[in-house]
């Protein structure tokens, strides 16, 4: 009787174990179906104030944008330099087709938040005019730098726009 126990113990453990791993593995069907992921979200679930008490340098960007693929590397060193402080880097990718998007990535992998805004919504609401742009925003949820572009020899003014903000409590 003891053995018969033990028996209907373990194959309890291992159906709740077996149903527990199926219901992960169809959360994550999901979540490659929809493609969203962690870093990977749409328009409509973009609100800049859900950052406020950090420093936001938001960047938009399209698959054909040469210079976005200079920025990529670059931004993928800045999320990783400030992501102890209050910083986040978060980028809105314009492209029609999110396949272009995914493309894209493959080749200039994120280490950041990446929103799908097909329709330009977001970019509308900022008055993006040129690819790369990019804006930073201060704690309190205000834009205080904006960039057109993407270039080389401004990164050394990038990055101290951003040191300056992320080491000011009151920007």
């Amino acid at each position: 009787m003891k053995n018969v126990s033990i028996l209907v113990a373990i194959i309890f453990i291992i159906s709740i174990s077996y149903l527990s791993h199926v219901g992960v593995l169809h959360a994550k069907s999901e979540e490659l179906k929809t493609g969203q992921s962690d870093n990977q979200l749409n328009a409509q679930t973009f609100d800049i104030q859900q950052y406020r008490g950090k420093i936001v340098y938001l960047d938009f960007w399209a698959s054909w944008c040469v210079p976005c693929r200079k920025s990529f590397p670059w931004m993928n060193k800045i999320q990783s330099q400030y992501s102890h402080e209050d910083f986040v880097l978060i980028t809105i990718n314009l492209d029609k087709k999110r396949e272009l998007a995914e493309e894209f990535l493959k080749l200039y992998p994120a280490n950041f938040k990446v929103f799908y805004d097909p329709k330009g919504d977001i970019a509308r609401k900022y008055q993006i005019k040129g690819m790369p742009s990019s804006i930073i925003f201060n704690r309190k949820g205000k834009p205080v730098a904006a960039h057109k572009g993407f270039f080389s020899k401004s990164i050394a003014q990038y990055e101290m726009e951003i040191q300056k903000f992320v080491n000011s409590s009151e920007l």
